[in-house]
């Protein structure tokens, strides 16, 4: 019997994932695995059970009637749980906090394997975990505890889903509560990390896309564009990384890897500090060149602080090109938890 992972994201931005047999609903395996789905008759009459497959393949069989899910509906698709079987690994949105189906975010441990400063503007961190790799989405987040503190700080894993050895990257905030703690970090000390989080994740692709990341905004990416490398994906992917200093452009070394090694990939880095010396001065927004934007057939994914959200928004509005989807995550770095991500 064949049995595939089913990530359901609720509207909170938690993610469960469950074990899901070819031969099993999805409804029943959430069930099994203590997740109260959204249900009523369970028999595909009532639709209370309808929610978004974002991605994989599914059969809903006939024996639901089309009040409870219209061909429409199907083809846009909106499944029922209580019907659906998976073909394969898939993604489903649930339009419920995780509260409401009585589950929440899992917790696990990670030992501190090494820090990398680079310089002043940016920490690498680096954990392994003991156990099972935890299963997360291309571009999600986890909460980690710093040690003694009580306190938690929101961060995007760089690392691919299922690598034992999870990484993050952080910017060094001045006295800011983890940069301080990762100033004198031990290897080996146990981390509390709860999540994944978000809904800021890597869909399907179905068509060119444009990354644009702000900072450690770039961490997701990082993320994202090993997994698109290790499932040989040659669709047109550019990346544009911006930054205030000079100094602030880190794994500029493990973009130009990607560009060796991932059919179709571009990018290009930029400093807004009028003085800089880079090649490229200016605003995320001043090098998007009209064939990234593919006439609007592009699916966007943007991860950086408030304002270059807001600035991106108004630049697709004043040239009148809309991306046929628009992802994005607002985080304002070193607080706690509490990120802003939206799907458009």
């Amino acid at each position: 019997m064949t049995h595939y992972q089913i990530a359901l994201n609720f509207e909170d931005g938690v993610t469960r994932f469950i074990d899901c047999a070819s031969t099993e609903k999805v409804l029943d395996a959430a069930f099994r695995h203590r997740i109260n789905l959204p249900m009523d008759c369970s028999d595909g009459v009532c639709g209370t059970c309808k929610c978004r497959a974002e991605s994989g393949q599914y059969d809903l069989g006939d024996d639901y009637i089309e009040d409870a899910l219209t061909q429409d509906e199907a083809e846009a698709g909106l499944v029922l749980t209580c019907q659906m079987k998976p073909s394969s690994d898939c993604v489903i949105a649930v339009p419920l906090a995780s509260s409401a189906c009585k589950t929440g975010t899992g917790r696990f441990q990670a030992q501190l394997a090494g820090v990398t400063r680079h310089g002043d503007a940016a920490f690498e961190l680096a954990l392994d975990t003991s156990g099972d790799a935890p299963v997360f989405l291309p571009g999600q987040y986890v909460n980690i505890e710093v040690p003694g503190t009580g306190e938690r700080r929101a961060y995007s894993f760089s690392s691919a889903p299922g690598d034992k050895r999870l990484t993050f990257l952080i910017r060094k905030v001045p006295d800011g509560l983890m940069s301080n703690w990762l100033d004198g970090a031990e290897p080996a000390l146990a981390l509390a990390l709860t999540g994944p989080l978000g809904s800021f994740y890597l869909r399907k692709v179905e068509r060119p896309l444009l990354f644009l990341a702000g900072g450690t905004g770039l961490a997701p990416f990082l993320s994202m564009l090993e997994v698109l490398q290790r499932e040989g994906v040659s669709t047109p992917v550019h990346l544009v990384y911006g930054v205030t200093r000079d100094q602030d452009l880190v794994r500029v070394d493990a973009l130009q890897s990607y560009a060796e090694r991932l059919p179709n990939f571009s990018y290009l880095t930029c400093v807004a500090d009028g003085a800089s010396a880079h090649a490229r001065r200016g605003y995320v927004t001043d090098h998007l060149a009209a064939e990234h934007l593919h006439g609007g057939e592009v699916d966007t994914y943007l991860c950086g602080p408030p304002p270059m959200v807001d600035a991106v928004q108004r630049h697709f509005r004043a040239t009148g090109i809309e991306p046929r989807s628009f992802h994005y995550e607002k985080f304002v770095p070193n607080t706690a938890p509490a990120r802003e991500a939206v799907t458009a």
